[in-house]
């Protein structure tokens, strides 16, 4: 017999064969295939599923600028992150309610943290529009406007930003918005002249020491990386992250924050996220090239397939200008994982998943030379990433306990 004929008839055979097999241990051999299956799915990405680093002592200390235009000594970063875990630890050794458990007051108005690698040249100028802004203290304005201080009412079923979740009835804002700011630059293992750039900038403006904050990071974590790490040292009311390029516009600041402060729920937790959405039939995005604009459109399609229906229904996730009252940390940033660019939807998603209200705002944005993201090779590794995200918390390799 050739092998051309034994191949045709070696499915015959196996039927054949099977069909002696009892049916029950058909179905035990079936359900064993099954099961090693998932079990080697899990075990795969239980392994690749990526998990942070642990802080370095010199990366929880920042330097500021001295008077004479030195750099300080470096100092210990505030952290409510740690203090907020060691006090969690404490409450479940007494058996007591973790609802007890809140995050440290802020001691200032804002907080931004800027990420920040190899940022020397454009640094500059994203600082200069940040600072300018925040010694107006506009913002302030934008938060007296929306009545803080006071009892608001709002319609049931009161409107979002993703247009689907339900508002509270009446929201309490007790806390006039502290008039101080905060920036923190998030150096993520640079090897240019961002540290001395920022440090540069906050003397040759006349800022006093501690205004501006330079952490710098030994190793290179990824933009969400250096994000995550910023915001667990705010001193903030409202933190908000911007890009280092000064690509959005942050005189729109103001209306993160009144947007937030409306969407709040009784506890005070609330988010508004930045959106260029209304931009996409401008003309900087129809001159894109035609690669750009279908992985965009791609990735925008692969969001709504595997993210929760109230993240899904964001219009645009990845514009770097988001603002967090303080009181939505907590619920966010501890569990956080992604440390690549993937990292706003995850934040998104533990938004959703702990009922925290999101407002979707329009802000201005431009297109800055420099950008340091490989459009086809980061897209690539965003679909990867965001599957393997959604595939570990769905499977509960990630968990909030």
């Amino acid at each position: 017999m050739g092998v051309v004929e034994a191949a045709r008839l070696l499915p015959h055979m196996i039927l054949e064969r099977s069909q002696e097999v009892p049916l029950s241990l058909l179905l035990l051999v079936v359900v064993t295939t099954i099961l090693c299956a998932c079990t080697l799915l899990y075990l795969a990405i239980f392994i690749a599923a990526p998990y942070p680093r642990g802080a370095l002592a010199s990366e929880k200390a920042y330097v500021t600028n001295n008077a004479d235009g030195t750099a300080s000594k470096p100092a210990r970063l505030p952290c409510w992150s740690d203090r907020y875990s060691a006090e969690q630890t404490i409450a479940r050794r007494k058996s007591a309610s973790l609802q007890k458990v809140t995050i440290e007051p802020a001691e200032i108005g804002i907080s931004l943290v800027v990420p920040a690698y190899n940022e020397e040249d454009r640094l500059s100028l994203m600082l200069k529009d940040a600072a300018e802004y925040l010694e107006q203290k506009p913002f302030l304005e934008a938060s007296q406007a929306n009545g803080v201080g006071t009892k608001q009412s709002k319609p049931k079923g009161g409107k979002k930003a993703n247009g689907k979740a339900k508002g509270n009835s009446e929201a309490l804002n007790t806390s006039p918005l502290l008039p101080g700011w905060e920036i923190l630059v998030v150096s993520d293992g640079s090897t240019d002249k961002t540290i001395s750039t920022a440090l540069g900038f906050a003397h040759s403006h006349g800022l006093p020491s501690d205004i501006i904050r330079i952490v710098d990071l030994k190793e290179n974590r990824g933009k969400g990386g250096a994000v995550t790490h910023g915001m667990r040292h705010v001193r903030g009311q409202y933190v908000v992250f911007a890009d280092a390029d000064g690509a959005s516009r942050f005189s729109d600041l103001g209306m993160l924050v009144a947007q937030c402060q409306k969407a709040e729920d009784a506890k005070g937790r609330g988010l508004a996220v930045g959106s260029r959405a209304h931009l996409v039939g401008s003309e900087a995005v129809v001159k894109r090239s035609f690669l750009r604009n279908f992985l965009m459109h791609s990735f925008h399609l692969l969001l709504r397939l595997l993210t929760p229906p109230a993240t899904a229904a964001i219009k645009d996730t990845q514009c770097g200008f988001k603002l967090f009252s303080r009181a939505s940390l907590p619920d966010i940033i501890p569990f956080m994982h992604s440390e690549g660019w993937i990292f706003d939807v995850e934040m998104l998603m533990l938004a959703e998943s702990a009922n925290i209200p999101v407002a979707e705002v329009p802000v201005g944005w431009q297109e800055v030379k420099g950008s340091k993201l490989n459009v086809v090779w980061d897209s690539l590794g965003m679909a990867w990433g965001l599957a393997l995200l959604r595939a570990a918390w769905g499977l509960g390799i990630y968990s909030r306990w």
